[in-house]
């Protein structure tokens, strides 16, 4: 893709933002096929995330990234939101640059525990490497400390898909497996991100017959984002495999901070966190 939001060379190309929820992506068109799911996810009866979840990518975060839990202390009785507080939060500035090869966006999100962050986001078109491109900074502008933790999910239709569909990462033991992993209609796996040279790492989807056998390549960066996680549903009507670059593993809270996993990040103190996609 060589601009955000415009056709290239007379073909349907374009990814389209979602400014009511995060500036997230609502559709990532390539030859005239969306790849995000669209109707068919499951619901866990949330407005925001049914919104969210149809979408191409959806950020959770900033302070929680998996489903509800208590605010430890809280005396208000407050809990942790489904995949935090950030899905559902309309842009309060967004930008797009000349030539349409990047946009640049500001969202101010009231956390669950009182606290207040920032995040600066940036999408632009990486030419060089042929990828989208997100770049976020997450600002502590309150008054109380927080451990940020971001999870981003990356929807794609499971109607694309095909039976020689794989997952190819070096995350994975074996360097590679099914897309249909685990029992049932539904599983999910999280795993250390094996980094690569430049302090990245990548997984790709490969094989999907809806896009002709081309493969969609995530890549991201693992300091901030050291675990690779997936999931996919093929329950009732729904159908979508997610790619889930994330910040923790798979654990409550109290677990995370018991093991000095939660990093606080201080007022005024900033975390950057970067991904980049393609299809190949």
């Amino acid at each position: 893709m060589k601009t955000l939001g415009e056709p290239r060379d007379d073909q349907e190309n374009h990814v389209l933002f979602d400014r009511l929820s995060a500036l997230d992506i609502a559709a990532f068109v390539v030859d005239g096929v969306d790849l995000s799911p669209g109707t068919a996810i499951p619901s866990d009866g949330d407005p925001r995330i049914d919104r969210a979840l149809a979408g191409f990518l959806f950020t959770c975060g900033p302070e929680h990234i998996r489903h509800p839990e208590p605010v430890t202390g809280d005396e208000r009785g407050a809990s942790y939101p489904l995949h935090g507080s950030l899905a559902g939060t309309a842009v309060s500035h967004t930008e797009m640059g000349e030539g349409g090869h990047e946009c640049t966006a500001t969202i101010d999100v009231a956390l669950a525990g009182g606290g207040q962050a920032r995040v600066e986001r940036r999408w632009r078109i990486d030419a060089e490497r042929e990828q989208v491109l997100l770049e976020d900074r997450i600002i502590n502008i309150g008054s109380v400390a927080f451990p940020p933790m971001m999870m981003y999910h990356l929807n794609i239709a499971g109607r694309l898909l095909g039976p020689d569909t794989r997952i190819v990462s070096a995350s994975i033991e074996s360097g590679e497996r099914s897309w249909c992993f685990g029992d049932g209609e539904s599983a999910h796996f999280c795993l250390p991100a094996a980094v690569d040279a430049d302090g990245w790492s990548q997984v790709t989807l490969a094989g999907l017959a809806g896009l002709g056998g081309r493969d969609v390549r995530v890549r991201f960066r693992a300091d901030t984002l050291p675990f690779l996680q997936m999931w996919r549903c093929q329950r009732g009507e729904a159908d979508v495999i997610s790619i889930e670059p994330v910040s923790h593993r798979i654990a409550k809270r109290p677990v995370l901070e018991t093991a000095g996993e939660l990093t606080p990040l201080l007022p005024g103190e900033v975390r950057s966190y970067a991904i980049a996609f393609a299809v190949v």
